[in-house]
């Protein structure tokens, strides 16, 4: 469709509304492909193809829609300018960007006029049989709402893209991924990759003892207690568990 496009920006900021003072709802990481629903000279209104998800993003040229053969599957894989460690650049990618390898070159691939270590790729149809396998990659990276990336990522971001990285749909909002999963578990019954959602807020569980979660009061991800994680939330914001979710 001659509207669509692909991201070709390590990171793109999503907004709410067609200004830089507006709070960023997400982020297209590389790879990821949208379509245009309106635009005007600075700004584009966008759908990301991937979830559906809605917003601005600056007005400037894109490419076609990336049709990508592999995705990072480290938390930030380095760019080169060359098939060489020496030609270390500073832009980087980040887990679940997927891009178009053209060449290869020794342990090097090459998409657009980057390289990229081999090494750090899965090819696209690649799933893990434990989705959040690798979730602890984001262990202290920052809080950052509407983030998706290493340089910051919200609690939501923080389970979508591993259901996004084993080709799985999976909204954007915690509250839409809690109406997304039917399946309610009580909390003697958790288990590894349980979900606990809280009204905005959502936890990963690592085992029936401990939660993952990218946590806004200390600022980044964390791995808690899972008892200690639902008390203090309830004794900080005041919110209970709404309910627990099995994928």
């Amino acid at each position: 469709m001659k509207n669509n496009f692909g991201n070709n920006s390590p990171v793109l900021n999503i907004y709410n509304k067609s200004n830089l003072k507006s709070k960023i709802d997400t982020q297209l990481l590389y790879g990821d492909n949208f379509r245009i629903i309106k635009k005007n000279k600075n700004w584009k209104k966008i759908t990301n193809i991937k979830d559906g998800y809605k917003g601005f993003i600056k007005n400037k040229k894109f490419p076609a829609p990336i049709k990508a053969n592999f995705k990072v599957f480290i938390l930030k894989a380095n760019l080169y300018s060359k098939p060489s460690i020496k030609n270390k650049i500073s832009k980087y990618l980040s887990f679940n960007s997927r891009l178009s390898i053209i060449e290869k070159k020794g342990k090097f691939g090459k998409f657009e006029n980057y390289w990229i270590k081999l090494s750090d790729l899965k090819k696209v149809s690649h799933k893990n049989k434990n989705i959040f396998k690798n979730i602890k990659l984001f262990k202290n990276t920052k809080y950052l709402w509407g983030g998706k990336s290493f340089k910051g990522i919200d609690c939501s971001a923080l389970v979508q893209v591993f259901l996004n990285y084993n080709n799985k749909f999976f909204p954007r909002d915690s509250r839409d991924q809690e109406k997304y999963l039917t399946k309610k578990i009580k909390l003697k019954n958790l288990r590894k990759n349980d979900i606990i959602f809280w009204k905005g807020h959502v936890a990963v569980a690592l085992s029936n003892k401990k939660v993952i979660h990218a946590y806004g009061p200390m600022k980044k991800v964390v791995i808690m207690d899972t008892k200690k994680a639902i008390e203090r939330i309830e004794r900080t914001a005041k919110l209970k568990v709404t309910s627990i979710r099995r994928i």
